[in-house]
């Protein structure tokens, strides 16, 4: 790999699956995937719920069903030192990830069978955990100035350690931070300013090394995405193309910087899964595509910077489906690579 990043449309995923067991997951996985990611398997446990996930260790955090809360109650302050101190020093081990909260991770990183080339990890990201984690007054913690800095600082460290975890396996990584809830920027449920969202992603991008990428699956403001230091970008292409388009300048010199767009163009419904075909899909990426290539950027260099992954996560699908949207993801992938990747 190159530092641009050019990942000739390789095939990946979102991160989660419909299984309980972790070792069939990864095999799955592994089976279509020539990009693979470890399964987040929410039907596991509620501990694999997105949100819950990523809570483990975060100062004053508690944990009921799939909700998490913040409290400054003792010991809150002295897990806070710990926490700056780590962030400042770059001291990730205190803040893995458990098998006990993703077992997905674990089992993924102990069944590789020798080093790959790149593998794929993914983390909930500070505007997504920072509204749904509660403070004391049943608000987000996005919304308390000091307890939004310890989140993405929080969250950093973990992006940092899953980081070191999986280049365990391999020789580089793609990490992606999920952020669904940027498509309610600008709406009456979410209040924040366009400068703290990109600092907070900034602080987190700030603890990966290898690419680093950014996951929504809906509509939202490309531009303060676009303008980040991300050098992927993640959207449901199956269902709003025409909301990237709406940016093509800002699209075009994100590609141009050597960044690259993961198009999620595989559904990820079941029944709207089983009207589609590696050549119905072909031409929907087309037309996606059409937008930024009148502006002068070439189908084949658009391919080059590209990923294929379905628009969003699997874990609500039944097992037949989930596995039909990876393989017609692998089969996208291998259709443009065979025509247009040499």
């Amino acid at each position: 790999m190159t530092k641009k990043a050019e990942f000739g449309c390789l095939p990946t995923a979102i991160g989660s699956m419909p299984h309980a067991d972790p070792k069939a997951a990864c095999a799955m996985v592994r089976k279509h995937l020539r990009l693979p990611h470890w399964p987040q398997l929410p039907k596991r446990s509620p501990l694999e719920n997105m949100y819950v996930q990523y809570s483990e260790g975060l100062p004053g955090a508690s944990v009921s069903g799939d909700k998490v809360s913040v409290s400054r109650e003792t010991p809150f302050d002295e897990q806070l030192e710990k926490l700056y101190y780590a962030d400042a020093e770059s001291k990730s081990d205190d803040y893995a990830v458990s098998a006990e909260y993703a077992a997905g991770l674990h089992a993924f990183v102990s069944s590789s069978s020798g080093q790959a080339t790149l593998v794929k990890g993914q983390i909930t990201g500070p505007i997504s955990l920072g509204l749904c984690a509660l403070d004391e007054n049943g608000r987000g913690i996005l919304y308390d100035d000091m307890l939004a800095e310890t989140l993405a600082k929080f969250l950093r460290l973990k992006a940092m350690w899953q980081e070191r975890y999986l280049r365990t396996i391999a020789a580089n990584t793609v990490i992606f931070f999920d952020e669904p809830y940027l498509t309610s920027l600008g709406s009456a449920f979410v209040s924040i300013p366009n400068e703290q969202v990109t600092s907070l992603l900034e602080t987190v991008f700030n603890g990966i090394q290898g690419f680093k990428g950014v996951h929504c699956c809906g509509s939202t403001d490309w531009s303060l995405l676009l303008a980040s230091s991300a050098d992927v970008l993640n959207f449901d292409a199956y269902n709003y193309a025409d909301s990237l388009s709406t940016y093509v300048p800002e699209t075009v010199a994100f590609l141009k910087r050597g960044s690259a767009i993961a198009w999620g163009i595989v559904p990820n419904e079941e029944e709207t899964l089983a009207k589609e075909s590696v050549a119905s899909l072909s031409d929907r990426l087309g037309e996606a595509m059409a937008p930024f290539t009148r502006e002068g950027v070439s189908y084949k260099q658009l391919i080059v910077q590209s990923l294929i992954t379905p628009s969003c996560g699997l874990a609500s699908l039944p097992f037949e489906a989930a596995e039909l949207a990876l393989s017609l993801a692998a089969d996208l992938s291998a259709s443009l690579r065979s025509k247009y990747v040499h």
